[in-house]
């Protein structure tokens, strides 16, 4: 969420979505779907404090998934989430990054 307003603080348009659930969204029609991820928005990151797997259906082929693609590290919580890349900085930058891509 942090990563967002920073964004809208610079005047990026941002739509955070929270899927706390895939099951109940593939339940939804394709209208509330495409009202939430219209398809017309390509630039999408999806940011998953877990493996990545499964998140590229929604980002698609121009989108973006920072995910945890190893285990067995430990450390604090803080930390861990600095190590693999959950900052609001790095969310930032990976945001940008699809945004400024010429192809999305």
């Amino acid at each position: 969420m942090a990563a967002a307003e920073r964004l809208q603080g610079k005047g990026v348009a941002v739509r955070l979505v929270s899927m706390a659930s895939w099951e109940l969204f593939e339940a939804q029609s394709q209208a509330y779907r495409d009202a939430v991820l219209p398809p017309s928005i390509t630039a999408r990151l999806a940011v998953e404090a877990g493996v990545s797997q499964g998140w590229h259906r929604y980002v698609g082929d121009r989108g973006d998934v920072l995910g945890v693609e190893r285990f067995g590290a430990s450390a604090p919580g803080p930390a861990m989430l600095r190590e693999y890349g959950f900052s609001v900085e790095n969310v930032c930058q990976r945001a940008l990054a699809l945004i400024e891509r010429k192809d999305v």
